[in-house]
């Protein structure tokens, strides 16, 4: 028997609706509970320290996993009574996961293309010339169109992440979701990037996006919102400017941080200790 869908009623302009979810592992909670709805034009940022369950999230905002408790509704649709696969069509994710099973002799565009089928690379799916000038506006928009011929392996990890993103967009998703894009980047690299999501978050026909990063200085101008982890709990979410504060960082990674706002980006640093120490 297939899967029996029970409707239920959903708010339309959420996107993402969870409800005292968790994720739990041999005996272990790796995030949870948690309580997060993200709206349509809304762009989210998830930041925490290693290891304060912000992928395990991004695995249940995906559809990739079930809670182990709690309610999870994903564009109206509710994990445990849809068909996931389906579900995760409507879905564009962007992670590690993903880049670790991409064959290094597979061609960028036909990685890009194939998010069309949810698969990995060319297989006997077949493609019109609308799909391969979907693939080629996605690249462009990452700025990655010069890499449509290349090989996956021959990538800086600075291209990768373009390429994934633009494979992640391909679909024209409902909902966005970005595990550590930056991760690996060099300033130059990590600055182009944030230039382009900016655009992206500006931009009123882009869908509802989140963000997992480690750093605020990845904080793209143009999101609106925020959550913090850490030890698998939040510390604080709501409107970015009310989040991203000295007092919430310093909580959330257990250190005196100093947050300063410059220009629509964030940059944070470490507090100085109190005293001075003179050379002698």
């Amino acid at each position: 028997m297939g899967v029996v869908r029970t409707p239920i009623e959903t708010d339309p302009d959420l996107v993402l609706d969870l409800t005292d979810v968790s994720l739990r592992r041999d005996g272990r909670t790796l995030v949870g509970p948690v309580t997060w709805q993200v709206e349509l034009d809304e762009r989210w940022v998830v930041l925490g320290p290693n290891g304060a369950g912000k992928t395990s999230l991004l695995r249940i905002a995906s559809a990739l996993e079930y809670p182990s408790t709690g309610s999870a509704v994903i564009l109206g649709e509710q994990l445990g009574r849809t068909e996931v696969t389906e579900l995760r069509s409507r879905v564009g994710l962007s992670s590690a996961a993903v880049a670790g099973r991409i064959p290094g002799d597979e061609v960028v565009k036909d990685l890009v293309v194939s998010a069309g089928y949810a698969v990995l690379g060319r297989w006997r799916e077949a493609y019109d010339e609308a799909d391969f000038d979907r693939a080629a506006d996605t690249l462009e928009m990452i700025g990655g169109e010069h890499l449509a011929d290349r090989t996956w392996g021959t990538l800086s990890e600075g291209e990768r992440k373009r390429v994934l993103i633009a494979r992640a967009m391909m679909t024209d998703p409902e909902l966005l979701l970005l595990d550590e894009p930056g991760a690996g980047l060099d300033l130059g690299g990590r600055e182009d990037l944030v230039a382009r999501l900016a655009d992206m978050a500006l931009d009123p026909d882009a869908p509802a996006t989140v963000l997992v990063t480690h750093h605020v200085e990845e904080i793209p101008p143009g999101f609106t919102h925020a959550m913090l982890l850490a030890e698998g709990g939040v510390t604080a979410t709501g409107l970015i400017d009310d989040v991203i504060t000295s007092e919430n960082l310093s909580r959330a990674f257990a250190q005196s941080i100093v947050v300063d706002a410059v220009d629509g980006r964030y940059f944070a640093r470490r507090a100085r200790r109190s005293g001075r120490h003179r050379r002698p």
